[in-house]
């Protein structure tokens, strides 16, 4: 009589990993890394403090980061990474990575203009970050995220100074958002002094500009001190400004090849962190 059933060592076998990378991906089968649109303002110049600021909101409470800065201040990715990615990454802290992206997006697009593609390989090449925040142009961003984000309360994060070239392009950029994008809300980071008498202004010339003309919604606005040092703690309101667009954030799961970067030598694995962020 023929017996169908595998002997016991065998289904037991069958249970287990076969090497290293299928248990890693048994393991993080539903690992998600969370992307950001942060709006690079070219006359505000206070991206990098608005950056800096989010990544110690995100370190405090475990997160790592990694900030891909593709804004026209930024300087070009290196050679290596038209091959790999992954080399473009440098680790600046336990809890923040940083690569440099100036031209990278537009490498990457498509023929229908979208280059929604490069969100798979970005997270797959940074499989330890929990947070990717992208700073780059209101119309880079909405190649990047465009197709992804349809059906997803995306809010990307703008931010100006409390002069009128920022506000200006603060709203060329809130424009640029709802018609192409489809965006129709956002948050906004006004970077003034403590005592200036513009930035409460500033802030509601945008929102109302942004509602009667564009049909736009501000949702929150804040304002960063940018001569507070940078030690000082993120404040309760920044951190809910941060964990409301972590909650807004576009959702992206590791594909396959993140596993290979994670069983290379010297790697390590990602962090699996469990926040009231999250």
């Amino acid at each position: 009589m023929i017996h169908n059933e595998r002997p016991a060592s065998a289904r037991t076998r069958a249970h287990h990993p076969v090497d290293q990378a299928q248990g890693l991906r048994q393991m993080f089968a539903t690992r998600v890394l969370r992307f950001i649109p942060v709006v690079a303002n070219p006359s505000a110049r206070c991206g990098g403090m608005v950056l800096a600021r989010l990544c110690a909101a995100y370190a405090s409470v475990g997160l790592h980061t990694l900030v891909i800065d593709a804004s026209d201040q930024a300087r070009p990715p290196g050679e290596l990474v038209e091959f790999d990615l992954a080399e473009g990454i440098e680790a600046l802290s336990p809890q923040v990575s940083h690569m440099a992206a100036r031209g990278l997006l537009l490498r990457h697009v498509d023929a229908r203009g979208s280059c929604s593609h490069l969100l798979d390989a970005l997270a797959d090449a940074s499989p330890q970050s929990d947070v990717v925040l992208v700073h780059a142009t209101a119309s880079e961003l909405v190649r990047l995220f465009g197709e992804r984000s349809r059906g997803l309360n995306l809010r990307p994060l703008l931010c100006t100074n409390d002069l009128a070239e920022g506000l200006r392009d603060a709203y060329a950029a809130v424009k640029v958002l709802s018609q192409r994008g489809g965006w129709m809300a956002y948050d906004l980071m006004v970077c003034a002094h403590s005592e200036s008498e513009q930035a409460d202004e500033v802030a509601q010339r945008l929102a109302r500009c942004a509602d009667d003309f564009l049909g736009v919604a501000q949702r929150d606005s804040l304002r960063l001190d940018p001569f507070e040092p940078a030690s000082e703690a993120p404040s309760p309101r920044f951190m809910e400004i941060a964990a409301g667009l972590l909650r807004a954030a576009l959702p992206q799961t590791l594909g396959d090849s993140a596993f290979d970067h994670l069983v290379s030598p010297g790697a390590a694995l990602p962090a699996r962190v469990s926040t009231a962020l999250n």
